[in-house]
């Protein structure tokens, strides 16, 4: 069996083939950091993650790009609206680079409880304007980019008359009808490349451009930056299925239109929403779960990630009290069956051949963890297999899970002078009010077997 992803492009199931085997780039839609993001982005980013980690699973040298959106994502992705950055700024009375900056670390410190892995590289907008500059540049240079009271401006006709247009979602170009027309628009569904003027005066963070004084829109940014760290063609482009009518598809035509090479990406993988008993989780409704809200509710981020993994990443997921109990139920047992295994594991043996393979052609089969979960539990259950191999077994395919199971055989127990160490760094952390890293080394111990108990008289441990 091969590696199979449902491919948005052609909205088909199609083999996987890198441009370049084994190397693989992978470019992935990351925050507009103006908030805290909530958990229905982070059911995307663990798609992704499993993602990077299936490809490292099957041997494949990824080199993965994330964008920080921290200038030019308007409130609508049709060029309406203000600037999310600037909204940010005046909420809570700071500047945007310090709501970016603040915000930034905030979503790290998230996908790092999550076991989110690092980007290689994460690109912030504000320091790839030149880039994007060069890129309107060479639109500009082909015809393909003409400026309008201020503004600059992507044409659609004359790329979709030049070009085999390869949009993911045509119908896109119905949206610009539905929206309050921009008079400097050649064609409802022309979009902004360089914003010199707007309805919102007064914007707060402007450079210098061959078409004045202003920054860029934030679709030529995904476009410009991924280029730049991926070449002018690369392998995946991930992202939430939101973006595919209006962002993703103007990516495409910009990017295709500057370089005349087509397909820019040969792999388009989006995730469906997270869904609560209203709609789709999101910011605009003022309200929506943090993953701080999430563990203030008495909830571990890692059984949010276990929820996530219960359904396909294509598929929504129903969001309650129900599913993520149930989901906390079942990630606890997964742990103290993992923690059991590593105690009663004098060695370290050999994975299981055919819970490797059915756990590999679960993954291979466009990502369905549902069946991948499934085959973990009843390689857990089988009556004929040693500990030995159901510990190794679990490390195999924690691989791709990331609930840190393969960190407990690093180290297969903590020295008491260890954990008084890690104890003294988690209260200088909390005095510190450094409160990410404090969870960081609770979630550390708990993984090695080890509880903590904040008392009158300091802080207690206890093997479990």
């Amino acid at each position: 069996m091969s590696l199979r992803f449902f491919n948005t492009l052609g909205r088909k199931v199609e083999k996987f083939v890198p441009i370049e085997m084994p190397k693989v780039g992978l470019y992935t839609c990351g925050p507009t950091v103006y908030n805290y993001a909530h958990i229905g982005n982070y059911k995307s980013y663990i798609f992704e993650d499993v993602l990077r980690r299936t490809l490292d699973f099957l041997g494949y040298q990824v080199k993965h790009v994330m964008n920080i959106t921290d200038v030019g994502h308007l409130v609508s992705d049709e060029d309406e609206g203000e600037d999310k950055m600037e909204i940010g700024a005046r909420r809570e009375n700071k500047t945007p680079w310090e709501i970016a900056e603040f915000y930034e670390k905030a979503f790290f410190n998230d996908t790092n409880e999550l076991n989110i892995l690092p980007p290689h590289i994460k690109c912030k907008a504000t320091d790839h304007v030149q880039d994007m500059i060069a890129l309107i540049a060479r639109l500009e240079s082909r015809g393909l980019a003409y400026t309008s009271g201020g503004n600059v401006y992507f044409d659609v006709e004359k790329f979709r008359n030049t070009y085999n247009y390869s949009k993911l979602d045509t119908a896109s170009y119905e949206t610009g009808k539905r929206i309050e027309e921009d008079q400097q628009k050649k064609s409802p569904c022309d979009f902004v490349l360089w914003f010199t003027k707007s309805k919102f005066e007064g914007h707060l963070m402007n450079w210098d451009s061959p078409w004045g004084y202003g920054y860029p829109g934030w679709h030529i940014e995904c476009s410009a930056m991924s280029m730049k760290y991926l070449g002018e063609q690369f392998d995946i482009h991930c992202g939430g299925v939101d973006h595919i009518p209006i962002h993703h598809s103007n990516e495409i035509a910009q990017s295709e239109g500057a370089t005349g090479k087509i397909p820019w990406v040969k792999y388009w993988l989006h995730s469906e929403f997270l869904i609560t008993t209203a709609d789709k989780m999101s910011k605009s409704s003022g309200e929506f779960l943090t993953l701080s809200k999430l563990k203030e509710n008495g909830f571990n981020p890692l059984s949010f990630r276990y929820l996530c993994l219960t359904a396909h990443y294509r598929s929504q997921l129903q969001y309650n009290d129900s599913a993520i109990e149930n989901a906390e139920q079942s990630y606890n047992r997964l742990l103290n069956i993992a923690m059991s295994l590593k105690e009663e594991s004098t060695n370290i043996g050999k994975a299981d051949e055919e819970y490797l393979f059915q756990f590999r052609s679960a993954l291979e089969d466009d990502l369905n963890t549902p069946q991948a979960l499934a085959i973990v539990w009843g390689m857990l259950r089988d009556k004929g297999l040693t500990n030995e191999v159901k510990w190794a077994g679990l490390i195999e395919f924690d691989k791709v899970l990331g609930f840190g199971f393969a960190i407990m055989e690093k180290d297969k127990e903590l020295l008491p002078l260890e954990i008084e160490n890690l104890i003294k760094e988690r209260e200088l952390s909390r005095k510190n009010k450094d409160y990410s890293r404090a969870d960081e080394i609770r979630n550390i111990l708990l993984v090695k077997g080890i509880t903590l108990q904040d008392t009158p008289q300091g802080v207690k441990w206890e093997k479990l």
